[in-house]
């Protein structure tokens, strides 16, 4: 009988000791779950607080910017194709490389502020190989004070990271459009 109650009093036990390691395992796995809604609630909220903070400066910035690179891109094609000068289609193939590149980390700041892309439209045209040169120099000297101002006015971090480094390639291209002009005759 003794042992007949040691036993019952171990079952008892051992189904106390499953229940607690049952209930123990349901807490920790609530928790766990609580803690990854909560995670992703804040993820969500930084996402959308990152889309939001974007200034309209920035905004406006974003846009003209990638307005210029696309024309950059579609008249170095065209110099790369048309052109009479061999120093005028390597300048050509050279914007299309930059300005694709840069083109492509413009829009994954973009799509990370949530700010659409304009629609990649460009007709422009060219006559000479000179007149093409001229509108390099005119462009980019433009675009070097544009990219200088919002690398030091801008609001937006990622946004202002960006201006500065593609600051110095515009100078770069600032610079060889100016040597390759004064070649042309």
């Amino acid at each position: 009988m003794k042992n007949k109650l040691h036993f019952i009093s171990w079952l008892g036990t051992v189904g106390l000791i499953v229940a607690s390691i049952s209930f123990a395992g349901t807490a920790v796995a609530q928790t766990e779950s609580k803690k990854k809604a909560e995670a992703a609630e804040t993820a969500t909220k930084s996402e959308a607080g990152a889309k939001s903070s974007i200034s309209d400066k920035d905004k406006a910035f974003i846009k003209k910017a990638a307005k210029g690179g696309m024309m950059e891109v579609a008249m170095g094609e065209m110099a790369e194709k048309q052109a009479k000068s061999d120093d005028v289609k390597a300048f050509g193939k050279r914007m299309v490389a930059d300005h694709s590149k840069a083109g492509d980390e413009l829009k994954a700041i973009a799509d990370k502020k949530g700010v659409k892309m304009p629609a990649k439209k460009h007709e422009m045209k060219w006559t000479s190989d000179k007149a093409y040169m001229e509108m390099m120099v005119k462009d980019h000297e433009k675009d070097l004070a544009e990219f200088q101002a919002q690398a030091k006015e801008g609001i937006d971090p990622d946004l202002k990271e960006f201006a500065e480094k593609t600051a110095k390639m515009v100078e770069e291209h600032f610079n060889q459009a100016k040597e390759v002009q004064g070649k042309l005759k």
